[in-house]
């Protein structure tokens, strides 16, 4: 049997400069504050977290803002066992898809504080934030996603968003 892979070394590096525009930079502000800021669709109403600027669907902007729960659905996740310089969790570790309750679109973040066997699509989790004296413009205000003591939620209600 193989040695157990414990790193591995790519040949590719990428840096770039991303300036946030203004449904993003709404977005942000709003997690600098504790709050998950999304924006609604005027013609078909789907919430999107984070703001994208303009509906996906209807090509319409987006520009309603929506404040969606801390908490939502997980409809999907990968265990992630290769480690990464940009997330300070040693693998292996769960990368989840949430649908946060008010959003219609799910939101990628880290899975702690539940046994990777025990990860499941419709588990209900929700945001641990840092202090609010260290909360800033950045997704690193989220500290991870932990699983709530609430029923998992009903396949049809989150296979839309899949």
């Amino acid at each position: 049997m193989a040695e157990e892979l414990k790193s591995i070394t790519t040949p590719i590096r990428l840096e770039y400069d991303y300036t946030a525009g203004a449904a993003t930079t709404r977005f942000l502000r709003g997690i600098a504050q504790g709050k998950l800021i999304g924006q609604r669709c005027g013609e078909c109403k789907r919430v999107y977290v984070p703001s994208r600027g303009a509906c996906a669907r209807c090509a319409m902007p987006t520009e309603e803002p929506v404040e969606v729960a801390h908490k939502g659905t997980v409809t999907s996740y990968s265990i992630v066992r290769i480690p990464s310089d940009n997330i300070k969790f040693d693998p292996p570790y769960s990368m989840v898809q949430v649908l946060l309750d008010g959003a219609d679109i799910p939101f990628a973040h880290v899975l702690q504080k539940c046994p990777l066997e025990d990860v499941r699509m419709g588990m209900r989790v929700q945001a641990v934030w840092v202090p609010k004296e260290e909360l800033g413009p950045t997704m690193a205000s989220i500290r991870y996603f932990e699983p709530i003591d609430e029923p998992d939620a009903a396949f049809d209600s989150y296979k839309e968003h899949l």
